[in-house]
């Protein structure tokens, strides 16, 4: 062996397996990947978790899919009989097939899938996919935001006109923020840079709220811990934002300027009263207030987002009688109709309710007010509801109260490098595509914004070909039968698919039902373009184009790869820069002015000069404030759109759909509240085939409280079964003293073995296995968005042998 093979290489780069990006080394012995290792000197860089470390036992597993794979026999056979077939062979089924498809029934009839941005590398690839998705003419992307997201991307903009927390939204400023508040987040698990962000803010004297039903990671640091009930939490922020509202704790010049807080609501339709509600020359689209100094009507012209009286000042309580031509209107100002709605959650009523203790509701509300400015960020624990839309319109007003949106400490909009839109719009805009599956049920769900479709709905379309068939999927490392719920009839669904394409790391229990299975690298064995890190000015400044550390196994080939040799199969390469990956990234890159040359010659990054502004929704171009993107141009407190739709125009608490309350038939057999959380060790349902993260958590585990568990006969360690109303698992008891005694805590993904240590695999659709998902069924969602209740639903737990 030469010196130069003995060498030991250190690469910069970033760990892309999760949303945290964490900036990492990467070290190479004689051309082998063998530690991966956190780089304090890049912005999300200063701790690396166990997931991150184990990247050489992923890149090096022996079960990795390393060749593409065709099916030679029926799905119905316990054999797929798998046969290695050359890419060229792979791509041109592929593109046959889905060309077949698009002819026969229309492109909308192939739906593509990709695994959650937040858990996966998949963020390399995923705009390019949806290019791929546009240019084939199909409107069906299956992401999983019913799961994780809805309410961070388009919930938020029912009030603010846009997401809260996603890249390209605004982001807790933790730097300068007064008081955190993390409702249903544990970023030690979910986002490692937030997590050692917080703790040097609380290093620096800034305060911490956590909601959650676990005492879990940064809620041990945490000045108040509340522990609300699964899925109770919007009558939990509206019983904080009472408490605030009548004792004068809210931002009154925020709540009157920039929300539409005064306008007035007429009180026989709900309707916001118009200036042609009083008059006959009035405008439509211009709505009303009541001025204080003069007692008269004020206008409000939401395309100029002024009143006709600069300095007015709007009441934001009362009760008003205006004359109209049709006679006397009541009216109230929206903001007395929020102050109204939170008082029916005193803070007796949200114990009741929550189980948070009637002073704990105080003590939040005292801290927002008096640590302002407040930094906020809310999760998949409040994301995973049955009434999901209604939780996030309910922290969206409290959170207005406080007037730290976009300001320094608050939620800020962070700038963004320059770059260009590469996810296809360019090719075929919304409007040109056939509806998305689930548009017509649910108008103001994620389809609305082409934000994706949920599995229900691509299951009864393959099953009930309604609204209309699919017939075709394209899947991205999307394990749909362990990360969803119905998983039976998930699996009935892709089994009746005429073809299915998967592209992943593992043969997992959703891919074997595909035709096709292509082989895809490891994110530390293939390039990566990452403009910005999200949590941080500094952190969105870097540009870092992640170099690979080894060559791809195999045959492996990455998404992006994939993705441009198939449009190219398909005849769409002129979309794709005739699938020259690097032409496509100068195309991206060209308006930051940073290029791929300097980007390989800095593997640790290139800075862009960014400017942070604040308060952005006030700034005047001709005169007219910026505002925000909604009907009024204001933070709707109060939401028309909802009203059109049938939804309640202001935020209330809606009992979880499977709960002891709102399901006392099922509570007698059911008496636990079933929730889940992530598993430190794992993304989702990865990684437990690797032997480090495997050894320090071998099986399955349920939390339960002591006392739930001896009521049951059961001891720590036992093994046990969870049933539901829709199925059963087995998992071993875990005893936690901090949960709640009628609550019990899951944790979904297993079904991998682990050989190297003698752990074993879990059977995904046995009740004797381990897959959660089982016992959740998608009968009960949210009504706006589709979401499902995975963190808030009924269960009974007993010992078994």
């Amino acid at each position: 062996m030469s010196a130069e093979q003995r060498a030991t290489e250190r690469i910069p780069g970033y760990c892309a397996l999760c949303i945290s990006r964490c900036g990492s080394i990467a070290v190479v012995e004689a051309g082998r990947f063998v530690a991966l290792e956190p780089d304090p000197s890049h912005p999300t860089g200063q701790a690396l978790c166990a997931k991150g470390r184990a990247a050489p036992e992923l890149v090096y597993h022996p079960d990795r899919l390393l060749y593409p794979l065709m099916r030679t026999r029926p799905k119905g056979d316990t054999d797929p009989g798998w046969e290695r077939i050359g890419w060229d062979e792979a791509l041109d089924l592929t593109a046959a097939s889905l060309r077949q498809l698009a002819e026969r029934h229309g492109p909308e009839s192939v739906v593509f899938s990709q695994v959650s941005a937040s858990t996966s590398a998949i963020v390399d690839s995923a705009a390019w996919i949806q290019r791929l998705m546009r240019a084939f003419g199909s409107p069906n992307l299956c992401n999983s935001m019913e799961l994780c997201g809805w309410g961070r991307t388009y919930a938020t903009r029912f009030a603010y006109g846009i997401g809260m927390g996603v890249t390209g939204t605004p982001m807790p400023d933790l730097e300068n923020a007064g008081c955190i508040l993390y409702w249903g987040y544990n970023p030690s698990v979910a986002r490692l840079s937030h997590a050692t962000a917080t703790v040097a803010a609380l290093r620096r004297g800034a305060r911490l709220i956590v909601v959650d039903p676990r005492r879990a990671g940064l809620a041990s640091k945490a000045d108040l811990w509340l522990q609300v009930r699964p899925g109770c939490d919007a009558a939990l922020a509206l019983g904080i934002a009472n408490i605030m509202i009548e004792r004068g704790w809210y931002d009154r010049a925020f709540v009157r300027d920039w929300t539409n807080g005064p306008l007035l609501v007429r009180s026989d339709n709900g309707r916001l009263l118009t200036e042609a509600d009083l008059s006959p020359e009035g405008s439509p689209r211009a709505y009303v207030a009541l001025d204080v100094v003069t007692g008269r009507p004020l206008a409000y012209d939401p395309s100029r987002r002024r009143y006709e009286r600069d300095g007015a000042d709007p009441a934001l309580f009362g009760e008003y009688t205006l004359e109209t031509p049709r006679g006397a209107i009541a009216c109230r100002p929206a903001f007395e109709l929020c102050a109204e709605a939170c008082r029916r959650y005193s803070p007796e009523a949200v114990e009741a309710i929550c189980g948070v203790e009637r002073d704990q509701v105080e003590h939040a509300a005292r801290l927002l007010w008096e640590s302002r400015p407040v930094a906020h960020y809310a999760w998949s624990g409040v994301e995973q509801q049955t009434n999901t839309t209604q939780i996030f319109r309910a922290i969206s007003l409290l959170y207005a109260l406080t007037g730290s949106f976009d300001a320094p400490g608050g939620n800020v909009l962070f700038p963004a490098v320059p770059s260009r839109n590469v996810a296809g719009e360019d090719i075929r805009s919304a409007d040109q595509l056939a509806p998305a599956l689930g548009r017509a049920d649910r108008p103001l769900g994620p389809s609305r914004w082409g934000g994706g479709v949920t599995t229900d709905e691509v299951y009864r379309a393959i099953l009930e070909q309604q609204p209309y068939a699919v017939r075709g999927l394209v899947g991205f490392g999307a394990n749909l039968l362990l990360a969803h719920a119905d998983v039976q009839r998930g699996r009935r669904a892709l089994a009746a698919l005429d073809f299915y394409v998967h592209a992943d790391l593992f043969m997992n229990p959703t891919a074997e039902l595909a035709d096709v299975v292509l082989p895809v690298a490891t994110p530390f064995e293939r390039e990566g373009l990452k403009l910005g890190f999200d949590i941080s000015p500094a952190a969105q400044s870097l540009v870092q184009l992640r170099r690979p550390v080894v060559e791809p196994c195999g045959e492996a080939r990455s998404d992006t790869d994939i993705v441009f040799d198939l449009a190219c199969h398909l005849g769409l390469g002129a979309h794709f820069w005739d699938g020259d990956v690097e032409a496509a990234y100068r195309h991206q890159l060209a308006p930051s002015g940073v290029s791929l040359e300097a980007l390989r010659e800095h593997s640790g990054g290139v800075r862009v000069p960014l400017e942070t502004r604040y308060r952005k929704y006030a700034e005047e171009k001709d005169g007219v404030p910026r505002g925000f993107a909604t009907p009024t141009g204001k933070v709707e407190l109060y939401s028309e759109t909802l009203l059109e739709h049938g939804y309640p125009p202001l935020p209330e608490h809606q009992e979880p759909l499977v709960s002891p309350r709102s399901r006392p038939d099922l509570a007698e057999r059911y008496p636990l509240v079933l929730t889940c959380a992530k598993n430190a060790q794992f993304c989702e349902s990865q990684h437990r085939g690797l032997p480090s993260p495997r050894r320090r958590a071998p099986d399955p585990e349920v939390e339960l409280h002591p006392a739930a568990a001896a009521e049951r006969g059961i001891l720590a360690g036992d093994w046990v079964a969870v049933e539901s109303p829709d199925g059963a698992m087995r998992a071993r008891a875990r005893l936690n003293n901090t949960l709640h005694p009628r609550v019990a805590c899951g944790e979904h993904g297993w079904w991998q073995a682990c050989p190297e240590i003698g752990a074993p695999a879990f059977d995904p659709f046995s009740p004797d296995g381990a897959n959660f998902n089982l016992l959740i069924g998608n009968a009960a969602i949210d009504p706006v968005s589709g979401s499902v209740p995975h963190r808030a639903y009924l269960c009974q737990i007993s010992r078994v042998e």
